[in-house]
């Protein structure tokens, strides 16, 4: 259909026969009748070998030509009968000007995307095929971290309930920690997963380390706050070790997870204040123990602060959280839409904190690889890096960083990647982006993906409902899947509303607000 006439490191450019690709469209093949339209694939023969391409532009040429740039994907051994075999990605013998070009079939399509051996999940069909499933390879997506990009009602959160429910199904005994912010995940693993809210999720206060503390505790800034947190250091490692039997606990730092009484803290604050000579010194102390007796009495704290999380329950909670044993339910979904506003991004820190100190701490027992899953990621890890929550935004920075080494992997699912930090989002091996609408958002996706899947990357703005682009670690070679259809009980609670049935429907109106209100009033009870 074609000839090359120029090559260049990752892309080149072929001439193609504007006749015979108008021709190639009514062809039964799905597949051929699609070459040599932007977002195909075409392929070139290189010694003993087939060379497959991307098209990423067309313009028109001379006289019945077609001019296209392509990105070089990968290559696979050629037969004498000139099937391929054996697809690999990557490319080491380029072609020179004058190699023709040919469209690629269904047949060439199932040798490239024919799954290999190693673990793995099918999500969805590859686009044109009906056929061709899509693969995700389990290892090297969780071991190099993902994130799933989409714009809202792209069909994001039913994806990665697709995702999720394919991983648990291939290993039943995962070890899987979800941050769900709207509480919308619950209804999608109800039958394999265990679901955590502010009823029932009894996080213990003296699990945060001494920075969560100064979030939750400090009121002030800069000198201040500096001045501040001076104090509440040495209130609180007094707090930590009173009365406790040292030699057990070997060295013991304001950060230990070690159980306290918020009683002791109060006592402790109030007779370092007591031992002062001029009453303006009493300030800081007194700012600490207004907010301290605040949060004892806060009903909305409960979850975190109540006089029943004194006794040493870290080992149930760590068992029961990260699924140790499974019991067939290898999923955790933590639901934080409950919790108060001020303390969601310290609660998130301490969870994940929680995932990533435990894999390092456990690094000499049986391995247990552990995933943590972050929904709207940009909350916790914004670009911005003056907005609060710093300790979430330090303790996600350096699971990316550094988890895969401790057996940490993260998934991030996020509307807005351009409001993510970039950091974090180069950290991602593999990238599955659903349509995404904003233009600031596509080129963060563009700087983020790896250079030969430039011509899917087009496609993101013309993607349908879900549809996605894969690229990196966890596929062969970049690919644009359709997502299987999900039973309606795996699905999450996310669907749009219709606005034009609800709206006329009418009944019960006074009974819906007095029940609405009676649940806002008492928080959910």
């Amino acid at each position: 259909m074609g000839i090359v006439v120029e090559i260049a490191g990752s892309g080149s450019q072929v001439r193609l026969d504007a006749a015979t690709v108008a021709a190639l469209q009514s062809h039964k093949d799905a597949s051929i009748s699609m070459s040599g339209q932007v977002g195909s694939q075409v392929k070139t023969i290189v010694g003993s070998s087939w060379l497959i391409a991307n098209v990423r532009t067309l313009r028109a040429g001379d006289a019945g030509e077609l001019v296209a740039y392509v990105d070089f994907l990968g290559e696979g051994n050629r037969d004498s009968s000139g099937k391929m075999s054996n697809f690999r990605r990557g490319v080491t013998r380029y072609p020179i000007p004058g190699a023709e070009v040919f469209p690629v079939s269904t047949e060439d399509m199932r040798a490239i995307f024919a799954a290999s051996d190693e673990p793995h999940i099918e999500i969805g069909t590859v686009y044109p095929t009906d056929d061709i499933r899509g693969a995700l390879y389990v290892d090297p997506m969780l071991g190099k971290h993902f994130a799933v990009l989409g714009s809202t009602g792209t069909g994001k959160s039913t994806a990665v309930s697709l995702i999720l429910h394919r991983i648990s199904e291939l290993s039943p005994e995962g070890h899987i920690v979800m941050i769900d912010p709207h509480g919308e995940y619950s209804a999608a693993f109800k039958g394999c997963g265990e679901l955590f809210n502010v009823d029932n999720l009894q996080l213990p206060y003296w699990l945060m380390n001494f920075e969560e503390h100064c979030e939750v505790l400090l009121t002030t800034q800069d000198a201040e706050r500096q001045r501040d947190a001076d104090i509440l250091a040495k209130c609180l490692l007094a707090a930590r070790t009173k009365g406790k039997d040292m030699s057990q606990y070997g060295k013991v730092t304001v950060d230990s997870p070690i159980p306290y009484l918020l009683t002791d803290l109060n006592a402790i604050i109030v007779n370092e204040m007591g031992k002062l000579d001029r009453a303006g010194d009493t300030l800081p102390f007194q700012r600490i123990k207004t907010k301290l007796d605040e949060l004892r009495v806060d009903p909305r704290y409960t979850f975190m602060f109540s006089g029943m999380l004194v006794s040493d329950s870290m080992g149930s909670f760590v068992a029961k959280l990260f699924r140790l044993p499974g019991q067939g339910r290898p999923i955790s979904i933590v639901d934080v839409s409950g919790v108060p506003s001020e303390v969601t991004s310290v609660v998130v820190s301490v969870l994940a904190r929680m995932v990533f100190d435990y894999a390092i701490w456990s690094r000499t027992e049986a391995q247990r690889p552990l995933l943590l899953v972050c929904e709207e990621a940009h909350r916790y890890v914004p670009k911005d890096e003056t907005t609060g929550g710093q300790a979430v935004r330090k303790i996600l920075e350096r699971i990316a960083k550094e988890g895969r080494k401790y057996g940490v992997s993260l998934g991030l699912i996020t509307q807005r990647p351009s409001d993510l930090a970039e950091g974090v989002l180069s950290q991602c091996g593999t990238i599955l982006s659903m349509r995404l609408n904003n233009d600031r958002d596509q080129a963060c996706v563009r700087a983020a993906m790896p250079e030969g899947a430039r011509g899917f990357l087009d496609a993101i703005p013309a993607l349908r409902n879900r549809e996605c682009i894969v690229c990196g670690e966890g596929v062969a070679i970049p690919i644009r899947v359709r997502f299987d259809d999900l039973e309606p009980e795996k699905r999450p609670a996310s669907s749009d509303p219709s606005f034009a049935r609800l709206w006329r429907e009418t009944g019960d109106e006074a009974g819906i607000i007095s029940r609405t209100i009676k649940r806002w009033r008492g928080h959910g009870r």
